[in-house]
């Protein structure tokens, strides 16, 4: 358990009065975005702290992450703190529409959503005041200074989650070394999900850093409409299918590369294309045309017929693309992105592929090529041959995805441990 953080520094009580006085700028941005996404004025008003849902009576422990990847995380925990502890209710907040409304088809039972306040003292004040958390879990990166003062001043225990820290973010910290203490010395309990956080914040100061297993690792497959599953796998029937998931520019040229691989040695093989951001889905599909392949688009309804490339264009269905396609490739692990979560391909029961370039999930990528649960390939080269052995040697892929499988059933099994250590650092036994 970490010390009082003791006093604010310099910058910190100098971020304060700068948060102040930007608060109504950070406000109207944040109206613009979230009213260009469809939110109504009330929603939009919780940026400001205010809020329109009745507090429920009870204990409360409140949530925050950023945005969907972080959000989406800690449902799974909620979902068993709620299976455990009866008396508990939840609240989450996250900043971006687009993790509202994905959270608001899977929040677990006596879970709420709420946009999270503005960093701004007055923004949080209000907000604390109405909902009255009687403790609070912060995910990854998300040291907000107001916030932290906020919930110090009343006396809210404080746990820091998956915490994750770049080696130069590490740095950037190291020149402001006592803020960076100050700000780590608000939280009872710090779980980093990786050997170089905890190395990292050890290093500023916070000694409570303790290393654990990614809370990615541990979500549980990711939901998906069973009836859209029995479509598309009576329409593709037989045919081959992989997926090349959450692409970013330069991925795309690659993907589609190892797929006209892939189709020299299996003519009816189909690529589910998943870009990370579904806008980009009409250029892509001018690199499709450019390079002699056919394609189909999720989003406009199209029929996959005898496409060789199917974009999936929407968000909310990557559990289906799991699901459906016995090999995945994850993306952001071709270009300098960090790579992204390896674990949902796991639990959806299929093999993965993966790039050279994977650091935001480093250990989990190690541990899983180890396991032969997940293997690397350096380009589209090495990425189309592996396809065309794989869809070859069904034997091999099914190895694979039976060791990416118990891969991920070990790391859900690490649950209640993490949640018993939660709720004794926090007091909610």
């Amino acid at each position: 358990m970490s010390a009082a953080p003791g006093r604010p520094t310099p910058l910190v009580r100098a971020y304060a009065l700068a948060a102040r006085g930007l608060a109504p700028l950070a406000y109207r941005r944040s109206l613009r975005k979230l009213a260009e996404n469809g939110m109504d004025a009330a929603r939009i008003a919780e940026r400001m702290g205010h809020s329109a849902q009745p507090r429920p009576e009870g204990r409360l422990v409140w949530f925050h992450a950023a945005s969907v990847g972080e959000s989406l995380s800690v449902l799974r925990l909620i979902e068993h703190l709620g299976e455990t502890h009866k008396a508990l209710n939840f609240l989450i907040t996250t900043g971006t529409a687009t993790s509202a409304r994905i959270i608001a088809g899977r929040m677990p039972p006596r879970c709420r959503h709420q946009f999270a306040p503005l960093d701004s003292p007055a923004a949080v004040a209000r907000f604390l005041d109405h909902w009255r958390p009687d403790a609070g879990v912060f995910v990854e990166s998300e040291l907000w200074p107001n916030m932290l003062r906020g919930a110090a001043a009343r006396g809210i225990p404080l746990a820091l989650l998956n915490a994750r820290i770049s080696d130069r973010s590490a740095r950037g910290w190291a020149r402001i070394g006592g803020t960076a203490r100050y700000l780590l010395g608000h939280f009872r309990m710090v779980h980093c999900q990786d050997a170089r956080t905890a190395v990292h914040l050890r290093s500023l100061g916070c000694t409570h850093a303790a290393e654990g297993v990614n809370l990615k690792a541990m979500a549980g497959p990711l939901p998906h409409d069973a009836g859209a599953l029995d479509a598309l796998q009576n329409e593709l029937g037989a045919r081959p299918v992989w997926v090349m998931a959450s692409t970013h520019p330069g991925e795309d040229e690659i993907a589609i590369a190892a797929h006209r691989a892939v189709l020299e040695r299996h003519p009816e093989a189909l690529m589910i294309l998943v870009p990370r951001h579904p806008e980009r889905a009409g250029d892509i599909a001018a690199l499709a045309a450019k390079a002699g392949l056919s394609t189909a688009r999720r989003s406009t309804n199209e029929v996959i017929g005898k496409s060789q490339v199917y974009l999936a264009d929407t968000l909310g269905e990557m559990g289906l693309w799991y699901r459906l396609a016995p090999l995945v490739c994850v993306g952001g692990s071709f270009v300098p992105v960090g790579g992204h979560n390896p674990y949902e391909v796991a639990h959806g029961g299929a093999a993965v592929l993966h790039g050279p370039l994977y650091a935001n999930f480093a250990d989990g990528y190690a541990q899983m090529d180890a396991a032969g649960a997940a293997r690397e390939v350096a380009d589209a080269n090495e990425l189309g041959a592996a396809i065309a052995h794989l869809f070859a040697a069904p034997e091999d892929l099914n190895a694979i995805r039976a060791r990416a499988t118990a891969f991920a059933a070990a790391q859900e099994d690490k649950l209640s441990d993490l949640a018993s250590t939660l709720c004794a650092a926090l007091a909610v036994e």
